[in-house]
């Protein structure tokens, strides 16, 4: 026999019974009940998609800084709405990008913003809804006729998408000055505001 020092030992059973689950009664109607599920479980699947309709980014644009014309004396800022961009006259410039195929962008020219405004600066700082900030000179506009385009191939740019603006120069007229790292910067978009400097 061998000593257990002190310590217990244990033998282990098994109890034989089975775990029944809940009781369930033979109805003869419970099939209806099931049935009667069927359309709420649809309009559970069928309902995200019927809301999921592409909603348009609303067009805004905040210009500050050296402007002489103001919407907002307060703040010293004229406040672009949706409709008072739409209004501008509108260009186009059809180019490809780093991240685009060839195509054709829409919007009013910055310089028409500028003018607009009563802009008197040599540079435009851009701000982003993610928060990037690159400044670009005011000779561009001239130069190049740069525009803040709000379509892409005729459809209206999302934030997903470089929208709801995305400042435009035309690279394919230009490859020697408008290629490269450089020349990539000044193609901001998700544009929020513009500071004149």
């Amino acid at each position: 026999m061998r000593a257990t020092f002190g310590k217990k030992t244990h033998k282990k059973t098994h109890n034989k019974t089975t775990r029944k689950g809940p009781k369930v009664q033979n109805n003869k109607y419970g099939w209806l009940r099931a049935l009667a599920l069927v359309p709420v479980l649809a309009l559970a699947f069928v309902a995200p998609t019927a809301s999921a309709a592409p909603m348009t980014t609303t067009l805004e644009l905040d210009v500050k800084g050296k402007i002489a014309k103001t919407s907002d004396p307060d703040h010293s800022v004229f406040h672009f709405s949706e409709a008072q961009i739409l209004a501008l006259p509108t260009h186009t410039i059809t180019t490809s990008t780093t991240w685009t195929a060839k195509s054709t962008f829409t919007g009013p020219l910055l310089a028409d913003i500028l003018k607009t405004v009563g802009a008197y600066g040599d540079e435009i700082e851009i701000h982003t809804l993610d928060d990037y900030t690159y400044t670009v000179p005011v000779s561009d506009t001239s130069r190049y006729g740069v525009i803040v385009a709000y379509s892409m191939n005729g459809k209206r740019l999302q934030v997903s998408d470089f929208g709801p603006l995305f400042l435009i120069y035309p690279r394919d007229q230009f490859p020697s000055e408008l290629a490269g790292g450089a020349a990539d910067a000044k193609f901001v978009w998700q544009i929020k505001a513009l500071i004149v400097k």
